[in-house]
């Protein structure tokens, strides 16, 4: 009876090893300290639970069981589960791998925002002056920072810093600033109607890092479409122009006989008179010495630049692009729906994007000696799209005597080399000594002496004189003056004065209609981004992220008459209760 009680009496002990090992983590854990108390504690408990394994072993051999192989077995399956699982677990935090599984790629960051995050140089930071985070900026926030590890955003409530918000002149809640280094910028105030938007954010990122303005001029005077406001302004271009650090002006050439050398970009938008001689040869001359130029010419039209045109190889077309295929989406057939786009900096991101120009008139390229061009935007094949040549008609029907058959080209850019060579100005080099010098001199003999000459001149910077003859004469014989020419004046090899020439890139954009970048049709589709982009790449700043479209959802709501919704009602609530009902009565039947 005794050794039952002490062998009893062991097992609580041992029972103390799972106690003392629970106190020591617990308290570690709580205290966040692992002092000498929960060291301790643990040592004890693992030395009480070991001898108690030991001990269990030599008396009853358990390990030899089978249930004590399966219990092992399921043991070491379970922390193999425990340990494949944490090291998924950290894995993900380490390594993201997202799928934006949208149409539209609605939780991406557009190719321009990752490409310019990626190429920061130095840290960077974004802070929200705001007490509440909204997950939707946030989501943007992390987008922007999984590019790149010097990018950092944080969140702050300005009452509770109030310093760092006075650091930043913050004067309400909702404030954005971005900072790096010493430069800090005002991206914009969000709120509940206006959420963080990737496209001023990225265009602010821009601009912080960008040590030039370019400075876009917009030609006036020709009935061109105004940059400040009133009927088929273009106040939305010019804001985005703005938004991505270009300053804008107009030009009036009439006053001006010379672009200007600070001229980025030159932009003619739907000029509908002709332009003078005088203004042709200022652009042509612009283009010239490395100048950019967007011309933006509808049908029906004629500016004057057929001279201009023909060197780069384009010809403006008299006909009018017709597409018929958009009919469904409410434009009509004097709208072309432009779905195919050409492999160029300025086209690269748009895929299958739509873009659509209202009366635009055809280009016709030849290739020329020295110019590079690729086509931006085409229409469809025929027979949706096809060049009409009858405007009067209010049928439009394709005739091949006339019309040419699609696919059309609106839109063509196109580049030179132009090579430029600094003047060189020859710098002449003549004898110090003095011309025509009548020396007398007489031989003390009778006999002439044949004269003598100098030796053969050399083209060198030396000031010797050359052709020198002095002749002399015998006593008898009358003086004879002695003649001295002044040296041709010597000119060094070409190779040692001629400066090596420049090789610069003129670029140049044409597009056969101009309504598409006027207000309120600018920001539909794609049409500011191929405005925008056609000026960042005429600028020649390959830096410089082109233009961002807005993300939208699709709309995949289905419009269905009464009729069909009547139908839909109808089948939910009687016709498919109605049928469950009689193949349930038909089972029954067939089992009864």
């Amino acid at each position: 009876m005794t050794t039952i009680k002490q062998k009893q009496l062991w097992k609580y002990l041992f029972l103390l090893g799972p106690f003392f090992t629970a106190a020591g983590l617990t308290t570690g854990l709580v205290a966040d300290s692992w002092g000498v108390v929960p060291l301790v504690l643990l040592i004890l408990g693992i030395t009480i639970c070991v001898l108690w394994l030991v001990w269990q072993s030599q008396r009853s051999q358990w390990w030899k069981q089978r249930s004590t192989q399966a219990g092992a077995n399921a043991f070491v399956a379970t922390i193999a589960v425990l340990v494949i699982v944490g090291l998924i677990n950290f894995l993900s935090t380490r390594y993201q791998l997202r799928a934006d599984l949208t149409e539209t790629q609605l939780f991406s960051l557009s190719p321009q925002s990752q490409e310019l995050v990626r190429k920061l140089n130095q840290p960077l930071k974004i802070w929200v002056f705001d007490v509440t985070q909204n997950p939707q900026d946030r989501e943007l926030l992390e987008n922007y920072r999984r590019q790149s590890a010097k990018f950092q955003f944080e969140y702050v409530d300005p009452q509770s810093r109030p310093g760092l918000a006075e650091k930043f002149g913050v004067k309400d809640y909702g404030e954005v600033y971005l900072e790096s280094g010493e430069k800090r910028q005002l991206v914009q105030s969000v709120n509940v109607n206006e959420r963080l938007s990737e496209i001023k954010v990225t265009n602010k990122l821009q601009q912080l890092y960008s040590d030039r303005t370019a400075k876009v001029y917009f030609i006036q005077g020709h009935g061109e479409h105004p940059i400040t406001g009133g009927e088929g302004a273009m106040t939305q271009a010019v804001q985005g122009l703005s938004d991505r650090n270009y300053t804008t002006t107009d030009l009036n050439l009439t006053t001006n006989a010379k672009v200007p050398d600070d001229a980025s970009v030159v932009v003619m938008a739907g000029a509908k008179k002709e332009l003078f001689p005088a203004e042709v040869k200022a652009l042509q001359d612009y283009l010239n010495r490395g100048g950019n130029v967007l011309l933006m010419v509808d049908p029906n039209t004629n500016p004057n630049l057929n001279s201009l045109l023909q060197e780069w190889g384009v010809s403006l077309d008299n006909r009018l692009a017709v597409d018929v295929s958009g009919a469904g989406v409410g434009l009509g057939p004097a709208a072309p729906i432009i779905t195919s786009y050409g492999q160029h900096p300025i086209t690269k991101d748009f895929g299958n994007g739509i873009s659509f120009y209202r009366l635009a008139r055809p280009l016709q390229v030849t290739p020329v000696a020295g110019v590079q061009s690729t086509p931006l935007l085409q229409t469809k094949p025929y027979p949706d799209s096809w060049a009409e040549s009858d405007l009067q008609s209010e049928k439009l029907e394709f005739n091949p005597d006339k019309d040419i058959k699609g696919p059309l080209t609106l839109g063509v850019a196109l580049t030179k080399k132009i090579s430029t060579t600094p003047p060189v100005t020859p710098t002449p080099t003549t004898s110090p000594t003095p011309q025509n010098t009548a020396t007398p001199t007489t031989s003390p003999t009778t006999s002439p002496t044949t004269p003598t000459a100098s030796p053969t001149p050399t083209s060198t910077t030396s000031p010797t004189p050359q052709n020198t003859t002095t002749p002399t004469t015998s006593p008898t014989s009358l003086p004879t003056p002695t003649t001295q020419l002044s040296p041709t004046p010597t000119a060094t090899s070409p190779a040692a004065q001629q400066p090596e020439a420049t090789a610069k890139e003129s670029r140049l954009v044409v597009i056969g209609n101009s309504d598409f970048a006027t207000d309120n049709i600018f920001k539909q589709q794609l049409n500011g981004d191929v405005f925008l982009n056609s000026v960042t790449w005429l600028s020649q700043q390959d830096q410089q992220p082109l233009s961002i479209s807005p993300k939208e959802p699709k709309n995949r709501r289905i419009n269905i008459s009464i009729a069909q919704a009547n139908f839909l009602t109808l089948s939910a609530l009687i016709f498919l209760p109605l049928i469950g009902f009689i193949s349930a009565a038909a089972v029954w039947w067939k089992r009864r």
